[in-house]
């Protein structure tokens, strides 16, 4: 349930913003296949490749935490 949170949250943030997959990607320097993963709730990303996409898209860990 935490992971599907997190991929929806991530996608969100992504589609408002305008950024592809591929974009998302090459900004956070990860694979699309992790960015694919993670939305989709399938991947349990470490905190620094968490961390790497969030700020990416101008987010924090702890807001969204506290928002899941």
């Amino acid at each position: 349930m935490l992971l599907n949170a997190i991929g929806k949250s991530i996608k969100r943030r992504r589609k408002e913003i305008n950024v592809t997959q591929p974009e998302l990607a090459r900004i956070a320097h990860v694979s699309v296949n992790t960015i694919s993963q993670i939305e989709s709730g399938k991947m349990n990303p470490s905190v620094m490749t968490l961390n790497k996409i969030l700020d990416s898209l101008g987010m924090v860990i702890d807001i969204k935490i506290k928002e899941i």
